[in-house]
């Protein structure tokens, strides 16, 4: 049985998140220049050109993406064969997760439900774990805004609607959310499982860099379609129109039962933060 201490989760987690906050991911930033450059719209391209130099400013001067630096959520994958040491996994993200809101000025967004009271470190994280073969922890974290988790839908489609069903629903979902999730989006989906789960698989799919093609060429296929009927919808960057309203479609599927069909759409904005680290 491999020991990683407990020490060693947090200072990594801790990093992760500041670094997260701070500097786009490369393949988020290029999807940008790409789309500025193939731009129809005036405004369109004004506002791709000022993300850009958003993105700039923030990793020159080591300030937030974003005002809203979200909940904290985190995908853990833990080996079989590897336990903390010095602490519960639970406790280290959330420990970690609140040392760098503070530190890095984020802003704590958490709040009671009801009472809307603030929980005043961003605690408690959200935290996906599963356990898998081998010696290794990996842990990915997303900072979730709420203008775009709030445009995420899921819903129970009869196995006959099929795939023109699916594409229907992600359409539709998209086309009322409008400029509300803060376009260019990055679109995630999750088709199968269950009620609980396929929202999950839709979240989980959003770690994925955007030049990545799906191994599968039918879903690689599925992708492209969804993404150019969501730019086909003209709402552009800041929904301000143009022809570009999402960066990238990523599927993932899992089985599901006989009588079911899932369907979970989870959106990200433009402001695309994860990152990940393996111990």
């Amino acid at each position: 049985m491999r020991i990683i201490e407990a020490s060693a989760v947090h200072a990594a987690v801790r990093q992760m998140i500041l670094a997260a906050n701070r500097v786009l991911g490369d393949d988020v930033y290029a999807a940008l220049k790409s789309s500025m450059e193939s731009e129809t719209s005036a405004s369109g391209r004004e506002v791709l050109r000022q993300l850009l130099e958003n993105a700039d400013l923030a990793a020159s001067g080591g300030l937030a993406l974003c005002q809203d630096t979200g909940a904290a959520v985190f995908f853990v994958e833990m080996g079989e064969d590897v336990r903390l040491g010095g602490g519960s996994l639970q406790h280290v993200l959330n420990s970690a997760m609140a040392q760098a809101y503070e530190e890095g000025c984020l802003r704590k967004s958490m709040c009671h439900p009801l009472t809307r009271c603030n929980t005043g470190d961003n605690r408690p994280a959200i935290v996906h774990t599963e356990l898998v073969e081998g010696d290794r922890l990996t842990i990915r974290y997303m900072a979730k805004g709420g203008g775009s988790e709030n445009m995420s839908r899921c819903t129970m489609l009869t196995p006959a609607q099929g795939w023109q069903g699916i594409k229907e629903f992600v359409v539709r979902r998209m086309a009322e959310a409008g400029p509300n999730p803060c376009p260019p989006t990055i679109v995630g989906v999750g088709i199968g499982g269950t009620f609980d789960l396929a929202p999950a698989r839709a979240k989980r799919a959003l770690f994925r860099r955007l030049d990545d093609v799906h191994p599968d060429a039918e879903v690689a296929a599925m992708e492209t379609e969804l993404l150019d009927a969501l730019n086909a919808l003209g709402i552009g960057p800041m929904g301000l129109g143009g022809r570009t309203t999402c960066l990238a479609v990523k599927i993932a599927l899992h089985p599901c039962h006989i009588a079911s069909l899932p369907v979970a759409v989870n959106v990200q904005c433009h402001s695309a933060r994860h990152r990940e680290v393996i111990l």
